[in-house]
């Protein structure tokens, strides 16, 4: 039995990815005790997780005031955890590990905060199986490399019934749940970078509505509204019929709530298919071209999920490149990222998903 501390201090589809841990060292001894500590906006995600006893909140105010900060320290150290598992590791997740007193101490490789921990593993690019580099890359912390394979664990996410229930509920007044299917458009990705171009999404949407008839949800966040709207006006009249641009949730667990009744998501990549594969939804994910397709397209398969990517349609762009490049480039590669490219291969995929 120990008592372990995983800490992942990034955005939803991080947290998501490494809950895993928590549920793999769960099963390993169920008395072991893992608490598990990320930022608060990342809470829903993993609440109601059974292999989770404690979620550690890192506050914004440890950010900004050195004696919040310290006195959180303290309050780690005081756990006298067996185990912290840095998944993070940056300067806050190392000074959390250093002061936490714990004899085991476990983080990815770097010549200069290697001090810090009793282990370190490096990350590998090869990919074993179809869950991903990402995915393999959290085992690794735990597992031995020939022992990767046969403990692959999908992310969850955990729905009580009350929520389901609450968010179809609110779908049936808004005069959904009827007899079509009910799709999550990702329209707009976390940031610029990471957002296909505002017309390419509209065509997208004009052609699958246009295929399925499907009655179609926006997902983004408040402060996103106004990109919102403007992809929205974007799309044609007759899709417009389909769009319910109002249909929201007012927290990330009603969003999960809607989510979870949802028959699929399609969008740019990021922590909404993270929570739709969660959800075990199908999906079907536009990748940035900066992005590692291998590293995030968690589970693909061409039936339950897809993806696509420039790098599939034009690999020469790729060549001799660093990824560094590839970021101060994505705006200008966003733009040869065309729906020629990507209708055909969503047309497919929704033939074979059915």
């Amino acid at each position: 039995m120990k008592s372990i501390l995983i800490i992942q201090q990034k955005m939803i589809g991080d947290v998501l990815l490494t809950s895993i841990l928590c549920e793999a060292l769960k099963k390993r001894n169920p008395e072991n005790t893992i608490d598990y500590l990320v930022y608060t906006n990342t809470i829903p995600v993993i609440k109601e997780n059974p292999f989770i006893d404690t979620i550690v909140e890192f506050k914004n105010e440890y950010k900004k005031n050195r004696r919040s900060f310290i006195n959180f320290l303290k309050s780690i150290r005081n756990k006298k955890y067996d185990l912290v598992i840095d998944a993070y590791g940056k300067t806050e997740s190392n000074l959390i590990t250093l002061c936490s007193g714990a004899p085991e101490k476990i983080s990815y490789y770097k010549w200069y905060t290697n001090f810090i921990y009793t282990k370190t593993i490096n990350r590998k690019p090869v990919v074993l199986t179809n869950a991903g580099n990402a995915l393999e890359n959290r085992l690794r912390l735990i597992f031995k490399e020939e022992e990767i394979t046969d403990n692959i664990i999908a992310p969850k996410i955990f729905i009580t019934d009350q929520e389901r229930t609450d968010a179809k509920e609110y779908l049936k007044s808004q005069g959904l749940l009827e007899n079509k299917p009910l799709v999550m458009i990702s329209v707009l990705g976390s940031t610029i970078d990471k957002t296909l171009p505002f017309e390419y999404m509209a065509t997208i949407i004009d052609e699958f509505v246009n295929l399925t008839q499907s009655n179609i949800l926006f997902n983004y966040i408040p402060n996103q509204v106004k990109d919102a709207q403007l992809i929205y006006d974007l799309t044609s009249d007759s899709t417009k019929k389909n769009i319910y641009f109002d249909v929201f949730g007012k927290s990330l667990r009603e969003f999960i709530g809607i989510l979870s009744h949802c028959d699929m998501l399609i969008g740019n990549e990021g922590g909404a298919v993270n929570m739709a594969k969660a959800l075990n939804l199908k999906t079907f994910t536009i990748f940035s071209p900066w992005i590692r397709k291998d590293a995030w397209n968690m589970f693909e398969d061409g039936i339950q999920h897809d993806s696509v990517h420039l790098m599939d349609f034009k690999p020469e762009v790729y060549t001799n490149k660093i990824p560094k490049d590839l970021k101060d480039r994505s705006i200008e590669l966003y733009k040869e990222f065309s729906p020629d490219f990507i209708i055909p291969r969503l047309t497919d995929y929704l033939q074979t998903s059915k």
